[in-house]
């Protein structure tokens, strides 16, 4: 099994900035697509950012210019830095990593448990 940890989240005014961090770990052959989505309060989870194991990149638009995620292969972790946060940030921000088991070599799908993040006005 695979666990995804996150952290970072917390209590920001707007227009601060916070860094999300999430590492994977278990028994992984290889970690494709890491990204993290969003839960607001009576919304659906969105996706806010991507990132491949080749390092390409993909953002919502609403996220664009203030958010950056990255990656770090050898530790499998990836970091969503968010600045210029405005309150319609507000959610529950989870970590989802694709990664490929050695015993099967199947690709699977794990989620972290969520971080909350709160933009104040």
């Amino acid at each position: 099994q695979v666990q995804l940890v996150e952290s970072g989240g917390g209590l920001v005014q707007a227009g601060g900035s916070l860094r999300l961090s999430c590492a994977a770990s278990g028994n992984i052959f290889s970690i494709n697509a890491m990204g993290w989505y969003r839960q607001a309060p009576g919304k659906q989870r969105e996706l806010v950012a991507a990132i491949t194991s080749g390092g390409t990149t993909n953002y919502a638009d609403s996220v664009k210019g203030r958010f950056t995620i990255s990656r770090d292969n050898a530790k499998n972790t990836v970091y969503l830095q968010m600045n210029s946060l405005k309150p319609e940030d507000t959610a529950v921000y989870y970590c989802n990593a694709d990664w490929k088991s050695p015993l099967d070599w199947r690709t699977r799908s794990s989620w972290g448990q969520g971080t909350q993040v709160t933009v104040s006005s």
